[in-house]
């Protein structure tokens, strides 16, 4: 798979496995991450994601398995990997004491950005990421969502072709997380292959691609229109006066995967049911109680397809065509 980054797949990865003496915190996990697009891993605290994600680093040696990312065995070639990708974490890493300015000069002289460079792609840097009237400001002293862009402006200072950000905006408000995103995709525009790791619905929507992990399993992986596709005639909405006592007659009914609140009604999700009984003994069920109840179909969400596919991790994985 030579020369990657220029052709469709960016990393490969097969039978993918790490042990920490007798936890497996990533089991045989199998990926293809497209080049220049967005794709993200989808999954709660402890699922594995950081792992994986410093696996395909060269961070991390793997118990099992091969890995190419941008061309480039790893571990073996992990040192010539570090001068093609940028990686961000979700804890702000630079220096507080420093300015904006001084921040982005010290991490070009750590990735080797040359001399002659430095100066035109700091600048660069404070107008693409809006650090014109705050480059001399201590990074100390900014917001969230400040340090954000700081940070994933640090992290391209070098131009990547790759770019892995573990949770990158869990700690920022919903309007700087716009604009970060915003800058993803200009960076995936421009080339560059992001690698997103979120435990956020809505940001695993924006993906181009995502893949859903569960205690180091990938239970499934596909673009977000593929995910939700595969649950159609599986989602339902339930109006009922009295939500709370509804959800518990229908979460002990058998094949429903899961009932959740939402607002005044209930979104259940349930197994797959050609013949639409199951929908009927729901009806039947909620009648017993509440007559004024009503079950209809919902289209399904990025919610819907996490609960279906980590619900028995146990189970072989799916994976969209």
């Amino acid at each position: 798979m030579n020369g990657a980054a220029a052709g469709d797949c960016a990393i490969h990865a097969r039978g993918l496995t790490r042990r920490f003496g007798s936890l497996v915190a990533v089991d045989h996990v199998d990926l293809d991450v497209p080049a220049r697009r967005v794709y993200g891993f989808l999954g709660p605290n402890g699922s594995g994601k950081s792992t994986t994600i410093r696996m395909l680093c060269g961070l991390l040696t793997p118990s099992e398995g091969e890995i190419e990312v941008l061309g480039l065995r790893i571990p073996a070639e992990a040192e010539a990997l570090r001068r093609r990708i940028g990686y961000m974490t979700q804890k702000f890493s630079l220096f507080d004491d420093l300015t904006v300015r001084e921040n982005l000069e010290f991490i070009a002289a750590v990735q080797g950005v040359p001399r002659a460079q430095t100066a035109r792609r700091v600048a660069e840097a404070i107008e693409q990421y809006r650090f014109g009237e705050a480059r001399n400001q201590l990074a100390g002293t900014m917001s969230g969502g400040q340090k954000q862009r700081l940070a994933l402006a640090c992290a391209v200072l070098h131009a990547p072709e790759l770019l892995f950000l573990d949770e990158p905006t869990s700690a920022v408000d919903p309007e700087s997380r716009r604009d970060f995103w915003e800058k993803l995709f200009e960076l995936a525009d421009a080339g560059t292959t992001l690698l997103v790791s979120t435990h956020l619905m809505d940001e695993a929507e924006r993906c181009h691609r995502l893949a859903i992990l569960a205690e180091g399993v990938l239970m499934a992986d596909g673009t977000p229109v593929e995910l939700t596709g595969r649950l159609v005639g599986r989602t339902f909405a339930v109006e009922v006066g009295d939500p709370r006592r509804a959800q518990h007659a229908l979460a002990g009914l058998s094949g429903v995967l899961g009932v959740a609140q939402v607002g005044m009604n209930l979104r259940v999700l349930t197994v797959d049911d050609p013949d639409a009984g199951l929908r009927q003994r729901m009806a039947d069920t909620l009648a017993k109680t509440f007559p004024d109840a009503r079950v209809a179909s919902t289209p399904p969400n990025l919610e819907d397809v996490f609960v279906a596919a980590t619900h028995d991790t146990r189970r072989q994985p799916e994976h969209a065509a």
